[in-house]
């Protein structure tokens, strides 16, 4: 089981990639022909194209459609196409619970997808499990992992939060500093954040000296600055939404010359040029990366086609206009994701909504995902008792304007103890 399309039923692939390579022209309908019937493979996609994870939600989309083009290239699932429908879920939870409806009433799709931000998660799976629904979460939120949830809600493409910081403490007390400050939205995802770092730090050897916990729709930061104790030598920072390069800047400008050592995770400066005026102060500071935004001098050829499939440059903005910077340490997972559900559909032979349940089954018994060009970012462990994936952490230093990797964590330090096996509850 260490290889996703080692598990997958054999099809005619030779049949399906001879007709595409020598009718490349044909309708999409016309290159699933063959299939066992030529309708879609419907995904349902909770896209935040509004509020605070608009700048995600776009991103997420952009890497969502290069996915699905590229399945379909190669034959789509078990030789159906794969269509993409999108709905606006506002980065709201009560919108999200009802975009899953729809989904499953309306659209007819046959999982959903996508969502990002924890609240809307959280607000949405619930749905999911009673409409039985499978929902592939793209989150960094721990709410699946800790039992919170259902056996229908899944997060197989990207590691959650406690896996990150865990992962990564050691290192942040190791050479930064063993009295932290942290600096988080205050909510669901930055509760994850201060509880698991702290427990992290601890364990280390270090403290947590202060805890700063901001509104997530706060547009002006400086008079929370004035609460860092002063004993801080590190600040830990994470930040989301539109007004994250403000929060940078002014912390800048708090701080000017004098200031600890800063790690921050890459949320607080997602979708922003590091050129930016008033970003200067960040060179020698320290970032977490999902994936790194820029190209480094040991890139993968996996990293390398992703990037060209998704129009991403070596900067980590868009090739069409490089003041366009990607959510690129989040949005493999959109990619990855698309790719486990091609995996377990063709492992479980899926046909339609009745085999729902035998997709579950098939992801859950998922465990190695190699690093390839359907899992960019690094290989990973999936563990299907907690329906959480664990892989690799960068942390990056900004070096002469450019983010450049310092530490790469392996996959096992991630590794906590089971709070929940969902493969025990019904389907």
């Amino acid at each position: 089981m260490s290889d996703l399309t080692s598990r997958t039923p054999k099809l005619d692939r030779r049949t399906v990639l001879g007709t595409l390579a020598g009718a490349a022209s044909l309708p999409l309908w016309a290159r699933h022909a063959g299939a066992q019937t030529a309708e879609p493979i419907r995904i349902g996609f909770q896209k935040h194209a509004t509020g605070i994870g608009a700048a995600y939600g776009r991103w997420y989309d952009r890497t969502s459609q290069a996915a699905v083009a590229r399945i379909n290239a190669e034959g789509g699932i078990n030789g159906r196409p794969v269509e993409l429908i999108t709905e606006d879920d506002g980065t709201d939870p009560k919108r999200g619970a009802e975009l899953v409806e729809k989904f499953a009433t309306q659209h007819r799709c046959d999982v959903a997808f996508g969502t990002l931000f924890s609240h809307v998660v959280v607000g949405s799976a619930p749905r999911a499990g009673e409409l039985k629904l499978p929902y592939f979460v793209v989150s960094e939120g721990h709410h699946v992992a800790s039992g919170m949830l259902n056996r229908y809600t899944l997060q197989p493409g990207i590691t959650d939060v406690k896996s990150q910081v865990i992962s990564m403490a050691p290192w942040v007390t190791q050479n930064l500093g063993k009295k932290v400050t942290m600096i988080f939205p205050d909510y669901a995802f930055g509760h994850d954040h201060r509880d698991f770092f702290t427990d992290a730090v601890k364990a280390q050897g270090g403290e947590v000296v202060g805890l700063v916990a901001i509104p997530p729709t706060e547009t002006s930061f400086t008079r929370y600055f004035p609460r860092i104790p002063r004993e801080t030598e590190v600040i830990y920072h994470v930040m989301v939404g539109p007004a994250v390069l403000t929060f940078v800047k002014e912390m800048g400008e708090f701080f000017g010359p004098s200031r600890p050592e800063i790690f921050g995770f890459i949320d607080s400066l997602e979708a922003v040029d590091l050129a930016s005026p008033g970003l200067e102060f960040l060179e020698g500071t320290y970032f977490w990366e999902g994936a790194p935004r820029y190209a480094q001098a040991d890139q993968s050829e996996h990293d390398r086609l992703f990037r060209a499939a998704v129009g991403v440059d070596a900067n980590g903005a868009s090739v069409d206009d490089p003041r366009d910077v990607s959510t690129y340490a989040h949005m493999f997972g959109c990619w990855e994701t698309l790719y486990v559900i091609k995996a377990g559909m063709e492992a479980c032979g899926y046909r339609g909504p009745q085999d729902r349940a035998a997709l579950i089954e098939a992801v859950e018994a998922m465990t190695d995902m190699p690093h390839s060009a359907e899992h960019p970012q690094g290989a990973k462990v999936f563990n299907g008792r907690t329906h959480q994936v664990f892989g690799p952490q960068f942390i990056s230093r900004v070096t002469e304007g450019r983010l450049v990797v310092q530490h790469q964590t392996a996959i096992k330090d991630g590794f906590y103890p089971d709070e929940v096996d969902y493969t025990a509850q019904p389907l």
